[in-house]
């Protein structure tokens, strides 16, 4: 086929808005608040020969790497696929991210009975099975401690009729099956979207045609990345980061490790994680899909370009792992249960830190990171529905977007592998549907790590009852080690939380939470801001002065840390700026502290 850019285009717009369909359906049909509200799910499509094609607008993290491996495994036990199949896949030893992360793959079987693509939904479950009301398991030894149940691509539907033995199960698994059968008929729904769509498009167009242009696809995107390469500067830099120190792990938290060289003339990159501790007996361990994932997330975010997310760009990129390795390969039956969050993000940053360390103009400062009780899994039963039980993960208020060379920290970025794709709860949703009330969810001034740019600020949120218990659990990170800043930035603040009982005593909350909240009880969280990049004194005097005028600086702030003065109506003081600058500069080429 002779290549025509119009209809490469056209064609790379129509998948995507396949992709984009299947995620429509997933959200508007979901059960979960964590996928209808959250939109913590994703889709993607796949070759015949498990070659990632296109992802549209997925959570990095679920896709990147993961429905690879998991199409090989469907391949690998279903040697003869059918059209009407349908796959249970979260085994995170065949692919997957992590247990909680349910996925239903499809083969897509034109009207000659040839396997042609598959479409892939994923979406997140805030009760898995797991031994507690949970979707992290984060204290959990091994997966028989988890107790999440495990598919490795299960057959649940052929020729389009569901298993339904494989369905009672799950339900007398799930605490809420209500709202689990939902979820999974969701996405069946979004994969047969997909499938659907594929076969008009083949037969439109024609397979063959089809095929040869996902190969040119393939090749664009790397021809994008080798590009992208190219105009990087050589070096190679190792940076770490650290997650905070909970049961399970070292005294001194878990140190996170990356190595990223860059060759320009090969335009290649490789990302080298092997030095670091072997897997642990918790749940913070990542999946290899998550250890390649993050890595990725971490180089893609540093390159700041439109480079699309698909096997022709991704085989630019060389990540090194080890087997039995905190963010490698785990051995079954090693925990990765929290596999999507803690780590992953600590792994992602690193990649930051180092590409940054290469030169100025690229990389980021580190994320901050989350998983407070704003972001805990509830559970409990609401009385406003006869006493009905409930289940679902909160996104109420992560920030933590870290700086870059040409902006600040992006400020609704919640988890850096998710992209910012996971949205934050809507407050009156939340409390609608979940005996919550949220008497407080605000930015909180000086939080942010300052820099030429800055990172994002943290936020804070304040959480009651509403006239019953709540149980929340969760795995925070960011209370012991803040989000570095890189190339003279600072870091941002750290997290923290804490309750303040109804009777007046206030307990402190560890990184590792379960606790019940009772009406007249609130649980405060603070969210960790993001690290700065390059010195403050860089910074444009402006930005700062709109900074203090929108509340997120103090005056104290501008004056102590950026160098800025102000005057009494709030305007940039030019020559006083000049001058205090310039006292901080020779104050620190004299070893002084300003």
């Amino acid at each position: 086929m002779s290549f025509d850019p119009t209809r490469f285009s056209i064609l790379a717009r129509r998948l995507d808005g396949i992709v984009h369909k299947m995620q429509a359906a997933l959200i508007r049909t979901s059960r979960s608040g964590v996928i209808s509200s959250g939109h913590d799910c994703s889709c993607c499509l796949l070759s015949a020969k498990s070659e990632l094609v296109t992802v549209a607008d997925s959570i990095p993290i679920h896709v990147m790497v993961g429905p690879d491996d998991m199409s090989r495994t469907m391949h690998a036990h279903h040697p003869v696929l059918r059209r009407g199949d349908a796959f249970l896949h979260n085994s995170p030893y065949h692919g997957n991210s992590h247990a909680a992360d349910l996925s239903i793959l499809v083969p897509v079987i034109d009207d000659e009975g040839i396997h042609r693509f598959t479409v892939l939904s994923k979406a997140h479950q805030a009760d898995i099975g797991n031994a507690a009301p949970t979707t992290y398991m984060p204290t959990a030894r091994d997966v028989y401690e988890e107790g999440a149940l495990l598919f490795p691509a299960v057959k649940v539907e052929e020729n389009y009729e569901t298993i339904e033995d494989i369905v009672r199960m799950c339900r007398m698994r799930i605490r809420v099956p209500e709202q689990w059968h939902g979820d999974f008929i969701a996405l069946l729904g979004a994969a047969r979207v997909g499938e659907r769509e594929m076969l008009a498009l083949g037969r439109e167009v024609g397979w063959d045609a089809l095929e040869d242009y996902i190969g040119a696809w393939l090749d664009y995107g790397d021809s994008m990345m080798a590009e992208a390469i190219a105009g990087l500067p050589a070096g190679r830099a190792t940076a770490e980061t650290r997650h905070d120190h909970f049961p399970g792990t070292p005294e001194a938290g878990v140190p996170i490790r990356a190595t990223v060289e860059i060759d320009p003339v090969e335009r290649r990159i490789a990302v080298d994680v092997t030095d670091n501790i072997d897997c642990m007996p918790c749940g913070l361990n990542l999946s290899e899909a998550c250890s390649r994932s993050a890595a990725l997330v971490g180089l893609f975010n540093s390159l700041g370009q439109n480079i699309p997310a698909n096997a022709g760009s991704i085989r630019r990129i060389d990540v090194k792992l080890r087997e039995n390795c905190v963010v490698g390969i785990p051995r079954h039956p090693t925990s990765v249960s929290v596999a999507t969050t803690n780590i992953a993000d600590r792994l992602a940053s690193a990649v930051h830190c180092a590409m940054a360390s290469i030169a100025d103009g690229i990389g980021l400062a580190e994320a901050g990171s989350t998983e407070g009780p704003g972001g805990a899994v509830i559970s409990g039963h609401d009385p406003r529905t006869g006493n009905k039980p409930f289940v679902n993960q909160l996104a109420l208020g992560d920030t933590g977007g870290p700086a870059g060379p040409r902006e600040d920290g992006w400020l609704t970025l919640g988890n850096v592998c998710t992209a910012g794709f996971w949205l934050m709860d809507s407050v009156e949703i939340d409390e609608l549907n979940f005996p919550l009330l949220v008497h407080e969810r605000r930015l909180v001034p000086d939080t942010e790590g300052a820099g030429r740019h800055r990172g994002a600020p943290g936020c804070r949120m304040k959480l009651g009852t509403n006239g019953t218990d709540v149980r929340l659990m969760y795995a925070s990170d960011g209370t012991q080690n803040a989000a570095q800043g890189v190339r003279g930035g600072a870091a941002g603040a750290s997290a923290g939380q804490r309750i303040e009982r109804s009777d007046g005593r206030v307990e402190e909350l560890p990184g590792v939470g379960d606790f019940v909240l009772s009406p007249g009880d609130v649980v405060i969280c603070d969210t960790c801001g993001g690290g700065g990049y390059g010195s403050p004194f860089e910074r444009d005097p402006v930005r700062v002065q709109r900074d203090v005028a929108a509340g997120l600086v103090s005056r104290e702030r501008a004056h102590q840390v950026y160098g800025v003065v102000l005057d009494q109506h709030g305007v940039v003081d030019e020559s006083g700026t000049s001058e205090l600058r310039l006292a901080f500069a020779q104050d620190l080429a004299g070893g002084a502290t300003p």
